[in-house]
């Protein structure tokens, strides 16, 4: 193995156990699943990667010539695909995996408050991103190895939880700093394991453009730098899959992109008394029903074009925003990209940001492409939600999707053949 440090979990009456405590940053953790059965091993392999606020366009705004030539090679959607809204990195790499928009699989900001739990989950924090009972649905990972196929993650947001029943079966904790190469040598380590214990379905993360993005915007010489520098890695992936003489298909994709900002500050405490009130990022939580009744409506006593205000039952149905306790109510909805804080800050904002509404915002929409034996090449796919991403890599490997709120949709023309 590739790591100096790997933990295997003991197996325990024939059933993968929960992961080992303790556990440090960029360790891996090889838990003894089942091998891959008759099935599985007929199928061909899936490396699904996101470049984190990697923009759709950001290839004819940097310059990406390997992206550029798998898109070519393959399918992509030229205009980008619709990230669910908030266009935010834990809500949407948790909506790719499951095929469910946040309001359905609980994960609506990186950041947000259980009323019923009277808990807070933060993305930042392992004792809540790495337990699975905040996440609903049934992640890729866990479909497969439900389905007799063995899955591994390398980072994406969530997989170190245990969700449905499983984790992947190699996965890493999460440790940003760890060079980019490695990332990839990991991939082909598990690559080459023999067929029975090897990987259909690999996951792969990288947060380099969502950074540069943060920190600089989206428009910025150092943007231009991140996206260079994953393009070289991407071409350096197909190269070294093609190497291998398995039928490998890649899909690459984004969470979500990025927009210049404006600088100031939408101050929430200036349009309401929110000393009853629990504020998680743009989400509020008054502590009764007589209070968020109040807070809404000394909102709409002072409206603001910025951002537009609504009990939560009224959040328009476009944006699939309503069906959660854990989005609030009143909810707050940004009109452009602008930035919001509960009370006075003298924080500096970032440049660039996201989690702003797709349908509004242009800005939001996310790169996709699918490259490799499945894949027909030169398809131009339409705009498409992200919810439909789930029923494609199940179908490139022969899974039965989960309940979910996506479909096959025009992903469907992307596929050499119909399973």
């Amino acid at each position: 193995m590739l790591f100096s440090s790997i933990v295997s979990a003991p197996a325990q009456q024939g059933k993968k156990t929960s992961a080992p405590p303790a556990t440090d940053a960029g360790q891996m953790v090889d838990l003894p699943g089942k091998p891959n059965d008759a099935h599985a091993m007929r199928q061909h392999y899936v490396v699904l990667v996101s470049l984190d606020g990697f923009r759709y366009d950001y290839p004819q705004e940097h310059g990406a010539p390997n992206i550029a030539a798998l898109a070519a090679g393959g399918a992509t959607a030229p205009d980008g695909m619709l990230p669910s809204y908030p266009s935010l990195t834990f809500p949407n790499h948790w909506t790719l995996v499951t095929g469910l928009r946040p309001e359905h699989h609980g994960i609506v900001r990186n950041s947000f408050y259980d009323p019923q739990r009277k808990e807070t989950y933060s993305y930042k924090e392992s004792k809540t991103n790495a337990d699975g009972t905040w996440y609903g649905g049934t992640p890729l990972w866990s479909l497969a190895e439900q389905q007799g196929m063995r899955a591994a993650s390398f980072f994406w947001p969530g997989s170190e939880a245990e969700v449905a029943g499983e984790r992947p079966d190699d996965y890493v904790h999460f440790l940003d700093t760890l060079p980019d190469e490695q990332r990839i040598d990991q991939v082909l380590q598990w690559l080459a394991l023999p067929a029975a214990q090897r990987p259909h379905l690999i996951t792969l993360y990288y947060s380099n453009t969502d950074h540069a993005g943060h920190k600089y915007g989206p428009d910025s010489t150092e943007v231009g730098d991140a996206v260079h520098g994953v393009d070289a890695l991407m071409g350096m992936l197909r190269k070294r899959l093609d190497a291998t003489g398995l039928p490998v298909d890649m899909v690459v994709l984004a969470d979500h992109g990025m927009v210049r900002v404006n600088p100031e500050w939408i101050q929430f405490d200036t349009y309401a008394d929110l000393s009853h009130t629990h504020v998680q990022e743009w989400l509020l939580y008054p502590d009764s029903e007589a209070e968020t009744e109040k807070v809404y409506e000394q909102f709409r006593a002072h409206p603001d074009p910025r951002f537009s205000v609504y009990r939560r039952k009224d959040v328009p149905a476009e944006l699939h925003y309503s069906a959660s306790a854990r989005i609030g109510d009143p909810v707050l909805i940004p009109n452009g990209p602008y930035i919001g804080h509960a009370h006075a800050s003298d924080a500096v904002p970032n440049p660039g940001d996201h989690g702003y509404d797709a349908l509004r915002l242009t800005s939001m929409r996310a790169l996709f492409l699918a490259n490799g034996p499945d894949i027909k090449p030169g398809v131009h796919l339409p705009v498409f939600p992200n919810v439909d991403v789930y029923s494609f890599i199940a179908r490139l490997l022969d899974l039965k999707p989960a309940a979910n709120d996506g479909e096959l949709g025009p992903l469907g023309a992307a596929l050499k053949r119909q399973k």
